[in-house]
């Protein structure tokens, strides 16, 4: 609703404050004249009569960065955080960017904007859903909370020129995000984060139209896509899994626990589980939405055991062996599976999930009635998640494509692919629980990779086998993939370029390490900070390299593949090691002991922790951890 002009202009008194900066003082009457919202604008008016301009500076003097991942930060007042102004100058912003790159598009197939069950999600939704609609274009917005891969599924659907989801996915509940999908449906890109924000930056001033969201109830170009979108996305699930599955899953008596972590999950994973013929049992005190995850120290499912510990004692109570989790927006999935033997319960990685769900979508594709073997199958992988697909591809003749870290990379090659009518993109995953079934929503997908997962589950029970089992007959198949990631912490981020750059010039300028200490023989490396990879021809990097960040991959003789990498948001230096075993190089407790020793050895040899003061909070653990 539009406000009464006496608030509107409640700033005018405030002319008489001043900090003692001139831009301060723009600033804070800038925010005063175009802030709409009673709540952020009053305590912006607080800080003034207190008299704290150290914190106004703070606020208003710095500005969320839209980035590849739209924007994402804490819930507050100021430019630097989420709140009601931020969105609409990010929507006005992204409607001028829309209009002049991709005009047709818009007018011809609007956008879509969706939201999830956080603090001012819903508010956020509808003030993008006005800017949009006030300029007469057509706006797809969902009349309820839903999981952030039903936007990617629109609009590609619907042919839109972009998507929104308000989502901050698995953060802490003091946060929230705006997520933006390009008209592939896939996530934006650079440069295409960086135009956009040019756009935002030029268009800061909100229209007085964009405050006024009662247009979304009298407009024709507002429409609710749900009940069309989930008929659609349930065929999409039912005609994936195949017939024989679906009669299998039908007569099974395995029983599945599903947490949403108070997540949007529960409605949509019920009624996709229902739609192959499965059922749930959910997690009572976590079914509902609820935008303070109070069961839950972080509503994370790679949280392991603390996310889970509800779901399981569900599952106890239930003589249940199967516990299923999505993360609040459903774009994540994991899963724990109690060994009947021991009584302990096992949280598989993402790595392991998967080797099981590559393995399953392979074995599932050519049981269905529309198997071409003409048609040239792809399966995609992040750089620093399990190379088990590699494998599997040299023995099962498909294709495979390593990608750089994150779904935006995914889901774009995948669209890439996908444009020649005889290549086929059947599954995709990252290390961090993400999973990507098929190409109709080009993002990772938990609600599709749960159901997909639990028809695996299903169809070993009916063999008598466990998805553990199973993993190990993998395993066995094509030798062991055992991985270990951590991080090691700094005071300071610089003692990090110091570390790659002795390994650049380690045996001599522009040298890279052959050997740790004569023993272990380095096959390849692959520098994407400078764009070199001497498993190329020309040594040329075949991914994209990035000058401001550092990423160098060591491949070992013996199998061992690790990469380092700095972290863009936190004084990390993340390491990621594996080792990829042939089949029956050894027992599994000699390769895991292998790759302890080599994960000693490179971090030592390579990253100096002692002399360069870092520490990592699990690497003691470290033979416990694999």
């Amino acid at each position: 609703m539009s406000l009464p002009e006496t608030y509107h202009h409640t700033h005018h008194h405030q002319h008489q404050v001043t900090s003692g900066n001139p831009e301060l003082d723009a600033k804070i009457t800038e925010w005063l004249t175009w802030d709409r919202n009673p709540k952020t604008s009053e305590q912006v008016r607080r800080l003034v009569k207190a008299k704290e301009f150290n914190v106004l500076s703070r606020i208003l003097m710095t500005r969320l960065r839209f980035g590849t991942a739209g924007l994402r930060g804490k819930l507050g007042v100021g430019y630097n955080a989420m709140n009601d102004l931020v969105v609409v100058q990010t929507a006005q912003g992204l409607l001028k960017y829309l209009e002049e790159t991709d005009y047709q598009t818009l007018k011809h197939g609007g956008i879509v904007v969706g939201y999830d069950g956080r603090h001012g999600s819903k508010r956020f939704a509808e003030l993008t859903a006005t800017v949009f609609v006030q300029q007469r274009f057509q706006v797809r917005i969902f009349n309820n909370v839903v999981p952030t891969p039903f936007v990617s599924f629109a609009v590609s659907k619907y042919k839109c020129a972009a998507g929104v989801m308000v989502t901050a996915s698995h953060n802490p509940k003091e946060d929230n995000g705006y997520k933006v999908y390009g008209s592939n449906g896939a996530q934006i890109v650079s440069p295409v984060d960086a135009q956009i924000e040019a756009y935002i930056l030029n268009n800061l001033e909100p229209l007085e139209s964009s405050w006024d969201t009662s247009v979304l109830l009298k407009s024709d170009k507002r429409s609710n896509p749900l009940p069309d979108v989930l008929k659609s996305y349930l065929e999409m699930i039912k005609n994936d899994i195949a017939q024989e599955h679906k009669d299998i899953n039908e007569k099974t008596n395995l029983k599945f626990v599903y947490t949403p972590l108070h997540g949007v999950g529960f409605v949509y994973f019920a009624r996709a589980m229902e739609a192959a013929n499965l059922k749930i049992i959910p997690v009572d005190e976590q079914k509902d939405v609820n935008p303070d995850f109070p069961t839950v120290k972080l509503p994370n499912p790679e949280e392991g055991k603390d996310a889970l510990a509800l779901a399981i004692k569900t599952a106890e109570a239930n003589q249940c062996t199967l516990v299923i989790a999505n993360d609040p927006d459903a774009d994540r999935m994991t899963c724990a599976e109690k060994d009947t033997l021991t009584g302990t319960w096992k949280i598989f990685n993402g790595n392991e999930l998967g080797a099981l769900l590559g393995w399953w979508a392979l074995h599932t594709y050519h049981a269905l009635p529309n198997f071409d073997p003409k048609v040239e199958v792809y399966m995609l992988a992040s750089t620093v998640s399990s190379k088990i697909l590699r494998t599997m591809s040299k023995v099962d003749g498909f294709k495979y494509i390593e990608t750089l870290t994150g779904f935006k990379w995914m889901g774009n090659k995948a669209h890439e692919i996908m444009q020649n009518s005889k290549k086929k993109v059947l599954f995709a995953f990252e290390e961090a629980i993400g999973f990507m079934w098929n190409t109709a929503v080009l993002d990772k997908d938990g609600i599709q990779a749960g159901v997909h997962l639990a028809t695996l589950a299903t169809y070993l029970h009916h063999h008598a086998i466990t998805l553990t089992a199973h993993l190990e007959e993998i395993y066995h198949e094509y030798g062991y993939h055992i991985s270990f990631n951590s991080y090691f912490t700094a005071k300071s981020t610089s003692v990090f370029e110091g570390i790659f750059e002795r390994l650049r010039n380690y045996e001599g300028t522009n040298v890279y390490p052959k050997d740790i200490n004569g023993e272990f023989r380095v096959k390849y490396i692959r520098d994407l900070t400078t764009g070199y990879d001497n498993s190329q021809p020309g040594n040329k990097a075949v991914l994209p390299s990035f000058p401001d960040q550092q990423m160098i991959t060591f491949e070992f003789e013996n199998g061992v593949i690790a990469t380092l990498r700095t972290s863009g948001t936190e004084p990390k230096l993340k390491f990621y090691t594996e080792i990829c075993a042939k089949p029956k190089q050894g027992t599994k407790s000699e390769i895991e002991r292998l790759l302890t020793s080599m994960v000693e050895v490179i971090t030592d040899e390579f990253c100096q922790p002692g002399e360069n003061g870092l520490t990592c909070p699990n690497f003691p653990t470290i033979a416990n951890k694999l």
